[in-house]
């Protein structure tokens, strides 16, 4: 018989919180992501022990969304069965968040943002996880055919029907956002957090996004802070692992890792290894320097990547001239 999982008493002395914007919400300044690794392809038991590294260390923020897999749907319910087999005694200790607005059934009402859509798929997870609400639920991408008014009353009933404690915005355009964040503090349903693409290599929100999140009182939690595998030491030497991201192919593509990416990343893990850290941790650091930053998303196939996420949070501030090196050695990469 299995041993009952229990906790480390210590969890909470390991990682920062921070508070979501102006709300009273606090996210661990690391939180999991089960976008990759955590399918029904995927072994259970690797993804279990990643699950129990993660909260033993303080990361109490598990993020899915309803097309995670593959298949799509499956890493909720493998996240419903990490909840029954471990987490179940803890479910107050933890945020849950989920999404939709990706493409999860066929037909008119399995995609994009209207109200049918967003509450059936809603549904549809809490079945899968075997929870009764998530802690926050995204809109994953915006509609450009839904009234916009629709999608933000879908949220907010979402919320007052208590499927939902809070909602939040994904991939959402600055000035998109500033009116779905007007229309729902209108309903009394605010928006707590965004979840925007942002790392060294892709500094999109910061001319506008990431100001319209400050004026809004918008916490943000930024995804693929690591460029999806890139800003590690995986492809250092030019090679591709045949068990990485990019190799298996998906978002990550073997063409992306170009001969400049490569040698602005080598510069950077130079830097790195000069103040002591791996490039993962100085890349999550480097993300977390920003005040406004709620938390990194990380993936993790391993529980040895989640340790030294957890560890990037303890990382040294960085020095003007070093933030400068970085930002010469990254803009000719930006898109």
């Amino acid at each position: 018989m299995n041993t009952p999982y229990r906790a480390n008493p210590e969890r909470y002395s390991t990682i920062p919180y921070r508070r979501s914007g102006g709300s009273g919400l606090k996210l661990p300044a690391v939180s999991l992501g089960l976008w990759h690794n955590f399918g029904g392809v995927d072994r259970f038991e690797t993804g279990r022990e990643v699950v129990r590294t993660a909260f033993d260390h303080g990361i109490t923020h598990f993020d899915l969304a309803n097309n995670y897999g593959p298949p799509p749907g499956s890493a909720e319910e493998t996240f419903g069965a990490l909840l029954r087999a471990d987490l179940r005694p803890y479910r107050d200790e933890l945020i849950i968040s989920s999404k939709a607005g990706y493409t999860m059934w066929p037909g008119p009402y399995g995609d994009w943002g209207s109200r049918k859509y967003l509450i059936a798929s809603l549904d549809q997870s809490l079945k899968r996880m075997g929870l009764d609400y998530v802690d926050i639920f995204y809109h994953h991408r915006p509609d450009p055919e839904t009234p916009l008014e629709e999608t933000m009353a879908a949220l907010a009933h979402i919320v007052s029907s208590g499927r939902a404690l809070y909602v939040g915005l994904s991939n959402y355009p600055a000035g998109l956002l500033r009116r779905a964040a007007t229309l729902l503090r209108e309903l009394g349903t605010p928006c707590v957090i965004d979840q925007p693409r942002y790392s060294l290599l892709d500094r999109h929100i910061e001319p506008e996004i990431l100001p319209a999140l400050a004026d809004e009182g918008i916490g943000c939690i930024a995804f693929s802070p690591l460029a999806q595998g890139i800003l590690t030491d995986r492809y250092l030497n030019g090679h591709i692992p045949e068990d990485s991201r990019a190799a298996r192919g998906g978002f990550l593509k073997p063409e992306q890792i170009t001969p400049e990416r490569l040698d602005a990343v080598r510069r950077l893990n130079d830097i790195a290894q000069a103040r002591g850290l791996t490039l993962a941790r100085m890349a999550l650091a480097w993300v977390l320097r920003h005040n406004a930053m709620t938390s990194v998303l990380i993936g993790a196939s391993r529980p040895s990547q989640v340790l030294d996420a957890v560890a990037a949070t303890q990382a040294a501030p960085f020095e003007a001239e070093v933030l400068a090196e970085i930002d010469r050695i990254v803009a000719p990469l930006q898109p």
